[in-house]
């Protein structure tokens, strides 16, 4: 796989624009657990290896057990998110796959249940930046860093 483009020089304001909208996210209030569960579970939802490999390693850099960030590709059928959780992880495969689920109201009502108008509007704009991302990164190819695996001395 090889890169199509680099947006950063293609497109600069373009670029800038979608850095302000992260810029927001990560301003906004969400916890970086919930922005990690938001990025981590759209990014697996499509197909981004960059960003799956970028949010992988800053989960682990918050903290978060390796359990948490394996289980996110079935969080629907592990006991492991706590029900806050869960109603995220909904939303996030709703907004995500907007086209197949239309954003239902079931979704949308177990959110209510565990944040404000405020918090939900800032989780929605979140879903909404990782899946711009997303698409630049599938779209033009990034490919994700190659670790070099440990050699033991």
């Amino acid at each position: 796989m090889h890169p199509r483009l680099d947006i950063a020089k293609a497109a600069p304001a373009a670029y800038k624009a979608v850095l302000a909208l992260e810029n927001y996210v990560q301003t906004s209030g969400l916890s970086r657990a919930e922005i990690h569960m938001i990025k981590l579970r759209a990014s697996i939802i499509n197909g981004c290896a960059y960003c799956v490999d970028m949010h992988v390693k800053e989960s682990r850099h918050d903290g978060l057990s390796e359990q948490w960030i394996n289980m996110m590709s079935v969080w629907r059928e592990s006991p492991l998110y706590t029900p806050r959780e869960r109603a995220l992880l909904g939303w996030v495969d709703a907004v995500t796959n907007l086209a197949g689920t239309g954003a239902p109201d079931e979704a949308f009502e177990a959110l209510k249940v565990h944040f404000s108008d405020g918090e939900i509007a800032n989780i929605t704009v979140a879903i909404g930046t990782i899946n711009v991302w997303n698409r630049i990164c599938v779209g033009f190819r990034f490919p994700h860093p190659i670790d070099q695996p440990a050699v033991a001395a």
